[in-house]
């Protein structure tokens, strides 16, 4: 019953974490960026909702990179003042997509058409905000999926609509290593100053009972590599052992194999010192980074999502 209180508790506490830390969630930017996505045809896929609370047409771009932070696809489409647009990953991905791993970017454009002069250059302002779910019809669950908002910094003379592995530099919702002045030419001006870094994460797993857990980590950086991490149980005790990412920008980790986890840590949080997150021409200049954990207990009937700490 301990076990079970906790992981309530903590999948409880994925609406206020955004609100207590500093990731910011559910305002309207230049863009937002939605994690993990992914699609097993209709019945199993990440579904966005996006809205435009500005007073005129905006062209939104998006694009799909895989967990190397390859191209895959883009796109754009029109969104009126205050619209909503529901954007069905499954149905929007194209042929060749399925079971493939990525993330979303949506940036809006300049002006009111995507075909306009000058439209893919980033807008300096921008009403956008999204929401997304992993919806899985087999299993009846509607998973919540965090999205991270904006503002979104591009590398200087960016165009939308032809993004690449090094143009997005910074996601302000995320949290961030320390930025300098970098071979990724930050934009000139409104480029925000970022303090010493708060990517110190506590990323919960729970395993008891059957449990499942999958520990999620993106970034606009190259944070491939293995790390040096403590591992928690629900009483103190800890022990250290590896937090392997294989990828550039988006890994997803099973706690229960980490080598050399005890047996009994079934219920606790892995703390991760992400200052080792480079940027993506792998200098030590600075990346957005971020992190929850999607939780799969039969004790919970559904799936949680938990959103990892960071100081």
């Amino acid at each position: 019953m301990k076990k079970f209180a906790m992981a309530a508790v903590a999948a409880a506490a994925v609406l206020s974490a955004g609100v207590a830390q500093a990731y910011t969630v559910g305002t309207f930017s230049n863009g937002v960026v939605v994690p993990n996505v992914i699609h097993n045809g209709a019945t199993d896929t990440t579904a966005v909702g996006l809205v435009n609370g500005g007073t005129t047409t905006a062209p939104v771009f998006w694009a799909f990179f895989d967990q190397d932070s390859n191209h895959v696809t883009d796109g754009c489409f029109e969104m009126t003042a205050n619209d909503y647009k529901p954007f069905v990953w499954s149905t929007e991905a194209g042929q060749g997509t399925a079971g493939q791993r990525g993330y979303l970017v949506f940036a809006e454009g300049t002006g009111t058409s995507c075909t306009a002069a000058g439209a893919t250059v980033p807008s300096a302002g921008g009403k956008l905000a999204a929401h997304a779910f992993q919806v899985n019809t087999a299993t009846q669950d509607v998973a919540y999926l965090p999205v991270i908002d904006g503002p979104l910094y591009f590398k200087a003379a960016t165009a939308l609509g032809s993004l690449d592995a090094y143009s997005l530099i910074y996601a302000g919702g995320a949290a961030h290593t320390v930025y300098a002045a970098d071979a990724l030419a930050l934009p000139a001006g409104g480029f925000p100053a970022v303090p010493a870094s708060d990517a110190n994460f506590t990323m919960r797993y729970f395993l008891d009972g059957g449990a499942k857990t999958n520990i999620v980590v993106w970034s606009t950086g190259n944070q491939k590599k293995t790390y040096t991490v403590n591992i928690y149980d629900d009483a103190q005790n800890f022990k250290s052992t590896n937090l392997v990412l294989a990828h550039a920008e988006l890994d997803v980790v099973d706690p229960s194999a980490m080598v050399g986890r005890p047996a009994t840590f079934t219920d606790g949080f892995v703390k991760w010192d992400a200052t080792g997150v480079v940027d993506a021409l792998g200098n030590n200049n600075g990346a957005s980074v971020f992190s929850y954990s999607v939780i799969d207990a039969p004790a919970f009937g559904a799936v949680q999502t938990v959103l990892g700490f960071h100081q």
